[in-house]
């Protein structure tokens, strides 16, 4: 690795490319189940997330994780069927790794704060079993009804949800 490329995103924290592949492959699967996940899935993606790491750039990790956040989201808000305990963790991984961007040099907080935002709705509605976008009469306000006014947690409920 060259001496000019900054490398202080490699800093964050090592959950990123322990807990990510197995639930981004569940989420990327045909079938709805973590546990129906085959290994080669959450073999390659686990491939990928190690590739991104030792060769990637700061960019090209912020798109892996703007991919997840896609299909966090769509899982969340009705459009994509998938395990939604699978993309409540990718969700809070990737929403921990974002809010933590905040003391690293770069614009990567600033450039994040959409998929920050849409992660957040997503992982309320992912823990209250609600879809995003919508409150308890359908309309889309964008935050559900069962915790609006509810305070953004800063860090993972793994275990708690």
């Amino acid at each position: 690795m060259s001496g000019r490329r900054s490398l202080v995103w490699l800093g964050l924290t090592p959950e990123p490319e322990r807990e990510l592949p197995r639930s981004v492959a569940a989420l990327r699967a045909p079938r709805r189940d973590t546990a129906a996940v085959p290994p080669e899935l959450a073999d390659a993606e686990h491939r990928r997330v190690q590739r991104l790491i030792l060769r990637g750039t700061r960019r090209s990790w912020l798109r892996y994780l703007a991919e997840v956040t896609h299909l966090v989201t769509a899982v969340a808000d009705g459009s994509r069927p998938g395990d939604r305990r699978a993309a409540l963790l990718a969700g809070e991984v990737v929403l921990d790794h974002h809010h933590m961007l905040i003391g690293l040099p770069g614009p990567g907080y600033d450039s994040t704060a959409a998929d920050r935002r849409a992660l957040e709705e997503a992982v309320r509605a992912l823990r209250t079993g609600t879809t995003a976008g919508t409150d308890s009469t359908g309309a889309g306000t964008g935050i559900p009804a069962s915790v609006t006014g509810a305070e953004t947690t800063h860090g993972t409920a793994r275990g708690r949800a």
